[in-house]
């Protein structure tokens, strides 16, 4: 009997199509479930993004003269005056029992008028350190101009305006006999004379002017740079005076400002950082230490506390910016659960900062507020926001805050605590120089920078090619 023979043809193979393109649909699908799962265990926190420093922006620091950065630091610890704006000044006391010694990168200043605007400082003295030590800066020095994304401008814009408000001379808002502004007239005589600037118009610069005064003389000539600012409050107020003889007030051009080519970034914070460990139980509902009445603006601060003064656990004190006033300041937001931010001279400050750092949840009062790295940060999930005219209703905003659960106020403050280290400057260094915090403020002043450089290259080709002669007005694309 022959025995019978089974056809290969008769069994299904199992390379067959069909399986084989089962067998690598279901590859595929794990291997996508592999990658988001470690996605996902590795940032916790997706919409804090981690800085990755593989890509960095290239940058060029304008030789300007040392006078216009340390050597003016050199000058403010010279001088034996005094601020005039504040009771102590801690930087020049009355009787001086030393001296800084001299250095080559001298400190910033205590004084908290002036602190609180230290990101020249800062920024600078990142790009001074040496490259070995840059390992975890986003910037990356060049030192050639056709090398670089951006061109640096390092001068001390916000000591130098300080330091003539300070001199209690009157003399900020005049030219004549006014040394803030031939130190502006000096920078913008100098960089505007250099091939970099002469390519882009200065489109590529970048300038720090946290201070909402700061190059006040000069701000038309820097109009098309990319400027480092805390907020646009003082770019649009409103003079009393107008300068054409009209009824209209007078007010700074809206396309010199836009977050379209400007940075926002953050007040330098002076209360020091609580970690989310150390947080104890919170007594008061909310806080706020600070002058009720304000020089310009601040009518929505006085209506809030005469609102909320007499409020059963709402705290307002008035205070000054010294050294009693900064243990009052961090026993009351370490003690409170929320911290009340109203607008002042302008929409921030660093008290939001603070409140930041002390875990205190922001109680934001602003219809027009804009806050540091929007994008990489969402403050909807550690602050309150409140409408002016819903914070302006008796009664109401205490009630709103005291519907919070407990538990909504630990994740508030268990998120505020993943962002605390992004809002710091300080790199633990007292003449500023040295390895930088990856995750700190400077290298997300820098990443929000690098995001403007495609379109200030655009407008940069798109200037030369226009016909000579033809004039384009400028525009602001708002968003």
């Amino acid at each position: 009997m022959v025995p019978k023979i089974t056809s290969m043809a008769s069994t299904r193979p199992l390379c067959s199509i069909p399986y084989l393109l089962l067998s690598l649909s279901l590859l595929f699908v794990v291997s996508l479930l592999f990658f988001f799962s470690n996605s996902l265990i590795s940032d916790p926190n997706q919409k804090i993004s981690h800085i990755t420093l593989q890509n960095g922006i290239n940058v060029f620091v304008a030789e300007l003269p040392r006078s216009l950065n340390y050597g003016l630091l050199e000058n403010y610890w010279s001088s034996s005056s005094p601020d005039s704006r504040i009771p102590t000044d801690p930087d020049h006391p009355t009787r001086k029992t030393h001296l800084p010694k001299p250095d080559t990168y001298p400190p910033y200043p205590e004084n908290p008028l002036i602190k609180q605007y230290s990101a020249e400082y800062w920024i600078m003295g990142d790009l001074e350190t040496s490259p070995e030590k840059r390992i975890g800066s986003f910037a990356k020095r060049v030192f050639t101009e056709s090398d670089a994304d951006v061109v640096f401008v390092p001068f001390f814009a916000t000591l130098s305006a300080e330091m003539e408000l300070g001199n209690g001379k009157g003399s900020f808002r005049k030219k004549s006999g006014n040394e803030d502004y031939q130190r502006q007239r000096q920078v913008l005589d100098f960089v505007k004379n250099t091939k970099a600037w002469k390519r882009s118009n200065g489109r590529d610069h970048v300038f720090v002017l946290t201070d909402p005064v700061a190059m006040w003389h000069v701000r038309e000539e820097i109009a098309l740079s990319i400027l480092l600012v805390v907020d646009f409050g003082g770019w649009f107020r409103q003079d009393s005076k107008s300068s054409n003889g009209t009824s209209l007030p007078e007010r700074i051009e809206h396309t010199q400002v836009s977050v379209i080519k400007d940075v926002i970034v953050p007040y330098t914070h002076l209360l020091p950082r609580l970690d989310l460990s150390q947080n104890l139980r919170r007594h008061s509902l909310l806080y706020f230490k600070g002058a009720k009445h304000r020089h310009r603006g601040g009518l929505i601060r006085e209506k809030l506390w005469d609102l909320l003064v007499e409020e059963p656990g709402v705290v307002m004190e008035e205070g000054f910016p010294n050294a009693t006033g900064r243990e009052q300041s961090i026993r009351g937001m370490r003690n409170s659960e929320f911290c009340l931010h109203p607008a002042g001279d302008t929409p921030t400050s660093c008290r939001l900062f603070d409140a930041i750092q002390s875990l205190c949840i922001p109680v934001i009062v602003s219809d027009t507020i804009e806050l540091p790295f929007e994008g990489i940060i969402d403050y909807s999930e550690f602050s309150v926001f409140v409408s002016v005219s819903d914070a302006l209703t008796p009664k109401w905003l205490a009630n709103h805050l005291r519907k919070f659960s407990e538990r909504e106020k630990e994740t508030f403050r268990s998120r505020m605590a993943k962002v605390q280290t992004v809002f710091v400057y300080d790199n633990g260094q007292a003449n500023g120089i040295g390895p930088i915090e990856p995750d700190g403020a400077v290298n997300h002043i820098w990443k929000k920078v690098q995001e403007k450089v495609p379109m200030v290259k655009e407008a940069v080709i798109r200037e030369r090619r226009k016909p000579a002669g033809a004039s384009v007005p400028l525009r602001c694309q708002c968003i």
